[in-house]
């Protein structure tokens, strides 16, 4: 199951929860990150906390999302968007007509360097129970309305 999530840079919140996923999901759920108008970095506190709680970063970069609507790209079963501007955009057509949903989370990247820390924390910990939530169910025999209804579900989970 390959999932994409989406956000506008592509630098906190899309990278966490492809972290998480990657992490909690290995050999269920392959999950990529882009972002509609990318930073070309990862923020520096993704980075730091991802470290900390033991996700591999090494292959974490910020990038757009035309890079999964070419040709030979994974074709995706899932969209997630993270940010509401991501949400709102006109997405490209993605290969295998994904189950779209939104879990819209505050934008850490927009706190003060003081309150990183505490930003970065507060997004990991939702978009973490959230993707434990979505592993939780039998998504693989779903189909896309009983998918789509739980994933929206999910997108309200504090």
């Amino acid at each position: 199951m390959n999932i994409l999530v989406l956000c506008t840079g592509n630098s906190a919140r899309s990278i966490l929860l492809e972290s998480i996923f990657n992490t909690l999901g290995a050999g269920r759920i392959r999950a990529f990150s882009a972002g509609s108008n990318p930073t070309g970095e990862v923020h520096p506190q993704s980075l730091v906390l991802l470290e900390e709680l033991g996700h591999d970063t090494a292959g974490a970069r910020s990038k757009s999302w035309d890079e999964f609507a070419v040709q030979g790209a994974p074709e995706m079963d899932m969209v997630i968007t993270v940010c509401a501007s991501a949400a709102g955009e006109t997405c490209p057509i993605w290969p295998g007509a994904p189950v779209r949903a939104h879990w819209g989370v505050a934008d850490p990247a927009a706190a003060d360097q003081p309150e990183w820390d505490t930003a970065f924390r507060a997004a990991y910990a939702t978009l973490d129970k959230r993707a434990k939530a979505l592993l939780d169910l039998p998504f693989e025999t779903m189909n896309a309305t009983e998918l789509t209804q739980q994933l929206k579900r999910i997108g309200e989970i504090q």
